[in-house]
């Protein structure tokens, strides 16, 4: 072995340490099906709106929590009356022989003033109406849910659209490199006199018309790529061949039946809401202002000084205006479930009948891909009899061409009801909801 042989030998075991050394980046663009999926609705602006519904959530619930909180209300008050309370004019006269001046009440009256009110029962309401607010946000949850499951199928046709963009290339530069070889026979032929110029030129045109296919297929390979890149907000390059599922071991829960039992459950808050709204509520409360007149307005006739006034109590309030609008408070909200539930009867209708199609779609394809296989054995073997006839010349060079296009061609065939296959198995794992 020369110098110049182990040198380039040293350089390629090189070359091979740090490819050995590089197998994430060398594999990093190379994606499944899951996390496609995974990473597009980690990337669809709408799994942000989680948080958003969170945070609404947490400030509501915050807010009507405080209705337990003290509620205190500051006044202040200047009025000017045109009549006040006064004493019988003989008493006024009688305490007047007595040389006492009774001044009266004046008609400008002032005050400053705070009262403050805590509820100890309320019938349940600040509860109930934070049930209604958590239940709306539960809600909220499923619709968006049901917005980022219908990216799940949007990925799948990218992905599946992929795929089979690829077996197109494959089989392409397969039929291409059989061209290629008869080509090759074909100019040998030529060169020795035993096949004509015309018979070589079809071969060699047939190859370019698959040639610019190819250039075809790249450019809507790589728009598909480009789109699901985009989707998925990573860069996808390859991608792998999903593996076979059993329709039977299927289980699984759509986000929209969810959907429609979170409308259930918030009907039911509603309406415990409601009967709350009929219970009267129970508060303590202290008032008291700075001002005149006060409290003992006998005192106040004589002297018009502000005093300081003040009490405490317990109050019982009731609010009847729930008796005009129950009625129709409860059945807006009988309403409201019955439509959630009719929503689940529709959804799981459509469902079903979706599933038959979907396995209906697998039992056809799989019948196809029988036929596809025996055909393409078939093609094989009549391809393999023109290319030794071809060696024979007892072969139309135009009839050995078309032997090898009808080989692609069933090549093709299968390859597109395999991946068919498989897009109609995810399709009927999407429709189940696993």
């Amino acid at each position: 072995m020369n110098r110049k042989t182990i040198t380039t030998f040293c350089k390629a075991a090189v070359v091979v340490a740090i490819l050995a050394q590089m197998p994430v980046s060398l594999n990093a663009q190379v994606v499944t099906l899951d996390q496609c999926q995974q990473a597009a609705e980690r990337n669809y602006p709408l799994v942000r709106r989680y948080a958003l519904i969170e945070q609404t959530q947490e400030a509501s619930v915050e807010r009507i929590g405080r209705g337990w909180m003290p509620q205190i209300q500051l006044t202040g008050q200047a009025t000017l009356q045109n009549r006040v309370v006064t004493l019988p004019d003989a008493l006024t006269d009688m305490m007047a022989r007595q040389g006492v001046e009774v001044r009266g009440l004046s008609k400008g009256q002032y005050r400053i003033g705070a009262d403050v009110s805590q509820n100890i029962y309320d019938g349940g309401r600040v509860r109930g109406q934070q049930e209604v607010v958590r239940r709306q946000g539960d809600v909220e949850r499923a619709e968006n849910e049901v917005g980022l499951y219908q990216v799940r199928q949007r990925v799948n046709e990218l992905y599946f659209g992929l795929l089979l963009v690829d077996e197109r290339i494959s089989h392409n530069e397969i039929l291409q490199e059989l061209l290629r070889a008869n080509e090759e026979k074909l100019q040998s032929m030529y060169d020795h006199g035993t096949a004509s110029l015309y018979d070589l030129n079809t071969v060699k045109a047939e190859r370019i018309g698959v040639r610019q296919q190819l250039s075809e297929l790249r450019v809507q390979r790589h728009s598909l790529a480009m789109t699901l890149s985009a989707f998925t907000g990573m860069t996808v390059e390859e991608v792998v061949k999903p593996a076979a599922i059993d329709a039977a071991q299927l289980q699984g829960r759509r986000p929209e039946l969810l959907l429609a039992d979170q409308r259930i459950t918030l009907a039911d808050a509603q309406e415990r809401v409601l009967r709350s709204n009929r219970l009267p509520m129970v508060s303590v409360f202290a008032s008291g202002y700075y001002g005149y007149p006060g409290y003992d307005m006998y005192h106040d006739m004589f002297s018009r000084n502000w005093t300081l006034n003040g009490m405490v109590g317990l109050r019982v309030s009731w609010n009847l205006g729930w008796l005009w609008t129950d009625k129709s408070d409860r059945r807006r909200i009988s309403l409201q479930r019955s439509m959630a539930e009719n929503q689940r009867e529709t959804f799981l209708f459509n469902n079903h009948i979706e599933q038959i199609q979907r396995n209906d779609e697998m039992e056809k394809y799989r019948r196809l891909m029988d036929d596809d296989a025996e055909v393409l054995e078939l093609r094989t073997q009549m391809r393999r009899a023109a290319e030794s006839k071809l060696g024979h010349g007892i072969i139309a060079v135009k009839d050995l061409v078309r032997d090898i296009t009808d080989e692609s061609a069933a090549r093709t065939q299968l390859s597109i009801h395999e991946i068919s296959l498989l897009k109609a198995m995810y399709d009927l794992k999407y429709a189940v909801g696993e």
